[in-house]
């Protein structure tokens, strides 16, 4: 009798499945912004690279809405299995500081993948407003503040604090027009409808070099060796204004670290090939090779700096 126990425990045990190595299946990275902005492009140039290198289909999903809370709430609740990757900006890190509840907490729901991409911010008009310069755009707006008005993907979103910053430094008060994400709003600054617009410069140099865009100034420190044209706004009578917009991936916490540092592996594998690299260096924007863990902390540390900045610029809550 002990014999035939053993005889079938061993049968068992060779035909048990073999454990799923990760990945298995297709991964999904949920945009947290509409389509056709610096988010969803950049993700999607990445997206091509990472499925070579996980040899798996990599499918980019855009949940646009909220002011960005729509894709990461969704992307907090899915099965923390590496399959379900969040794709945002570091507003991920400032909403905390304008939303009473955004629904999640950076510190206790995700850890960090990596960074895609970081790019300063171009302030951009259409080409049917006047403006040429920064300070063109300032004393048009202290003069007629009531006929101007500024888009961005949402209240607390990384470009709604860039330009509220600006706007703040620069003594003016303008209307806010908020879409769900740059992407859907760019139509609308192209014809006129809303006036300005911070841009990230990796999504907006082509419609600025086809002239769809007029580039007032770029957010960085230094002029950019892709764009020595474009004056910085710190040049321009706001010394020393800097501000740039983060773009990584994120999943749940708890995700198995195996699968956290495959989807790692195959980022940097895809930020660092030739096309990907000639691509955003071409757009004025910069890969910054980061690991896992190294970026987690990054973001709890903007986390403080977005808070810091809401209370500077006297921002309530909502």
């Amino acid at each position: 009798m002990k014999k035939v126990v053993a005889a079938l425990l061993v049968a068992v045990a060779c035909t048990a499945p073999a454990a799923e190595v990760f990945p298995a299946r297709p991964v999904r990275i949920v945009v947290a912004a509409s389509p056709g902005g610096l988010v969803d492009i950049s993700t999607r140039l990445v997206a091509q690279k990472m499925a070579e290198k996980l040899g798996q289909p990599v499918i980019v999903e855009n949940r646009a809405g909220a002011d960005t809370l729509l894709g990461i709430r969704y992307v907090k609740g899915a099965p923390a299995d590496g399959y379900t990757v969040l794709a945002t900006s570091n507003s991920i890190a400032s909403q905390p500081a304008v939303k009473l509840d955004p629904g999640y907490d950076l510190a206790k729901d995700f850890l960090g993948i990596g960074l895609v991409v970081r790019s300063p911010w171009v302030m951009v008009v259409g080409p049917s407003q006047l403006d040429r310069s920064v300070a063109d755009f300032i004393a048009r707006a202290n003069a007629k503040p009531a006929e101007m008005s500024f888009a961005s993907g949402g209240v607390g979103t990384t470009p709604y604090m860039a330009a509220a910053m600006f706007l703040q430094r620069a003594g003016v008060k303008l209307l806010h027009v908020p879409y769900k994400g740059n992407g859907a709003a760019i139509p609308d600054v192209i014809s006129g409808r809303v006036t300005m617009i911070f841009e990230g410069l990796g999504s907006g140099a082509g419609k600025i070099r086809g002239g769809q865009l007029r580039a007032l100034g770029v957010s960085s420190l230094q002029r950019l060796p892709a764009f020595p044209e474009i004056p910085t706004i710190a040049e321009q009578g706001l010394p020393n204004f800097s501000s740039y917009v983060d773009i990584g991936l994120l999943v749940p916490s708890g995700t198995p670290k195996d699968a956290v540092d495959k989807l790692s592996a195959a980022l940097q594998a895809a930020i660092t090939s030739k096309e990907v690299r000639e691509r955003f260096e071409g757009a004025g924007a910069e890969m910054v090779p980061i690991k896992p863990q190294e970026y987690t902390e990054a973001l709890k540390r903007e986390t403080v700096q977005m808070g810091k900045l809401a209370a500077e610029l006297g921002l309530q809550k909502q």
